[in-house]
């Protein structure tokens, strides 16, 4: 063996040592890889675990999955409540101008939703190359190399995590998707934990409302101011852009109608006063059936009449019931978010049932209380017709009486005249105190309440949507003179001017005058607004004058000089 020979057997063990020595170097440096992956993934899961409100959790977790798999670009996909199509989309690598250049979010087509039709992690090294590939958008970064996992809460598939061009341009492999599985599982626990919190903290805020809706009626304050907050609650805490109280025009059997008295939100204005039908608006439809009504797009709901348009960039809403069972039905609210948010759960129609069924016994216990208040009024009503009955009457019956017999003894003719003149004086001033007792005591009869208590209570129920209490003042024995259908009448028609005022008057001050001579009811109703322009809608008017030709009365609309419009509605009632 010559000295090359001898050369070549030595290097031999030198080669294969080195050999060794690299596949131990690349061994410990896969290990020291596998140990920062695992620390990695163990800080990405206490990162996520940590994060109580549901919004960061799932922006943590895609940011969390992006780091670990060295992925360009991540999102993740939350499936709707109709487990077919994806409701919130969070993505991770990709520009908010990238984003509004690309449009829409993805609703779950093509490669997504074959994860939402089988929640399996999916690894793809090329994704047009799928069966399922759907295609890009115009503007959208190009995409090869894919990997899916499903998020699973509990039992539910939650959504899915998408991660997609990792980094040097190689494909994703096992261990990635061991890794990513792995971070959706603490991914679920995290969100678990965050939805529970969140619902804890919702029925902390609703318990919270109820509360305050309960010391406010307790407190003494009014009806409408209850409505108002019950709105102005019910709004903030789902949400919503627009929320609306309506309540039936009694009696509702011949109405059919229920009145918008309190609004608030987005085109307010444009709801407030309106009255909608029982069978064309979600509002009237959720009063009849006595459940909740839902609506995915309120502008374009064909169930909703179009006119007046009023749910202009508004897209979901609700409509509740306030109270059931054997109070019946007092009202409904009606909640609508903008376009493109989430739409109302069942979960969250049951919260706003037992919400509205607080509302309810608020709305009860306010009543109550009012009708204490009246029966305790009455009681002072009663004390003083009494009075003036036993004492006031009898003493000018009397002094008139004494006057007659001494007009006897007058031979002065102008004097006899003066004394002649105050005892029709006195008989007239008898007649009127008379008339305030018979008002006095009105009561509610088999036939209903009488006319002055209606009137009344039309003026109150209208102030909550005046935005003031407007002015009443009653003349007459209107509750003994005016049949019941005549009376009947009067209301409607009192209901509908003071409606007209809220929706197109514009005004801050109003009028109402309600009076009777025995041969017919006057009612009187005057504004400060802006009165009836030329080409607006007269609907109204014109079913207030048919009401009157109908009792052959009439109807008379003025206005006056310095503005504003005065309406007067006849009809005879007969002599008395």
């Amino acid at each position: 063996m010559d000295g090359s020979e001898g050369a070549q057997v030595r290097r031999l063990p030198q080669l294969r040592l080195d050999e060794l020595l690299e596949e131990l170097q690349a061994r410990l440096d896969a290990a020291r890889g596998t140990r920062d992956r695992v620390h990695s993934l163990l800080e990405a899961v206490l990162s996520v675990g940590r994060e109580l409100d549901l919004e960061h959790a799932l922006r943590r977790i895609v940011e969390a999955a992006a780091v670990l798999v060295d992925a360009q670009y991540a999102a993740l996909g939350v499936i709707g409540p109709d487990g077919a199509r994806l409701s919130k989309f969070l993505t991770v690598g990709v520009s908010e101008e990238q984003i509004a250049r690309i449009g829409p979010y993805p609703e779950g087509h093509g490669i997504l939703g074959e994860l939402i039709r089988h929640p399996e992690p999916l690894r793809l090294a090329k994704l047009s190359e799928h069966p399922a590939s759907y295609g890009f958008p115009p503007n959208h970064p190009p995409m090869n190399t894919f990997l899916g996992v499903p998020i699973r809460v509990r039992d539910q598939v939650f959504g899915n995590l998408y991660l997609t061009e990792k980094r040097g341009g190689v494909p994703f492999d096992k261990e990635d998707v061991s890794v990513t599985a792995t971070l959706a599982v603490a991914a679920g626990v995290a969100i678990d934990n965050a939805r529970l919190y969140e619902e804890s903290r919702l029925r902390e805020r609703w318990l919270r409302a109820n509360a305050e809706i309960t010391h406010s009626v307790m407190s003494g304050s009014e009806r409408g101011e209850a409505l108002n907050l019950i709105a102005e609650r019910a709004r903030e805490i789902t949400g919503s852009a627009l929320a609306a109280v309506a309540r039936p025009m009694e009696p509702v059997e011949e109405t059919g109608a229920l009145r918008v008295e309190i609004a608030v939100g987005v085109d307010a204005d444009a709801h407030r006063g309106l009255v909608l039908p029982l069978h064309e608006t979600l509002m009237g439809l959720a009063f009849a059936g006595g459940t909740p009504v839902t609506s995915v797009d309120v502008t374009h709901d064909e169930r909703i009449s179009p006119v007046p348009p009023r749910f202009e960039g508004l897209g979901p809403a609700v409509a509740i019931p306030i109270g059931t069972g054997e109070g019946g039905v007092r009202g409904v609210v009606l909640l609508a978010r903008e376009t493109g948010q989430p739409v109302f759960t069942t979960k969250e129609s049951e919260t706003l049932q037992g919400f509205a069924a607080q509302a309810a016994i608020a709305m009860e216990l306010a009543e109550r209380r009012r009708d204490a208040e009246e029966i305790a009024v009455l009681k002072d009503r009663d004390r003083i017709a009494r009075d003036l009955h036993d004492l006031a009457i009898q003493r000018l019956f009397a002094t008139g009486m004494t006057l007659q017999s001494a007009g006897r003894f007058i031979e002065h003719a102008e004097a006899g005249e003066r004394v002649l003149r105050a005892v029709d004086d006195l008989d007239e001033t008898i007649k009127i105190i008379r008339s305030t007792i018979f008002g006095l005591r009105a009561r509610e009869g088999a036939d209903g309440p009488g006319l002055r208590a209606r009137a009344v209570r039309v003026a109150g129920e209208a102030a909550p949507v005046l935005g003031f209490a407007p002015s009443l003042r009653m003349e007459g024995l209107l509750d003994t003179n005016v049949p019941k259908d005549v009376a009947d009448h009067v209301v409607a028609v009192l209901s509908e001017s003071l409606t007209n005022i809220a929706r197109h008057a514009h005004a801050d001050r109003a009028g109402v005058v309600l009076e009777t001579d025995g041969r017919e009811v006057l009612l009187t109703v005057s504004d400060n607004g802006m009165g009836i322009p030329p080409k607006g809608r007269r609907s109204g008017l014109h079913n207030m004058a048919e009401r009157a030709r109908e009792l052959g009365g009439k109807l008379e609309l003025t206005s006056p000089a310095d503005g504003g419009t005065t309406l007067k509605w006849s009809v005879p009632i007969g002599e008395n």
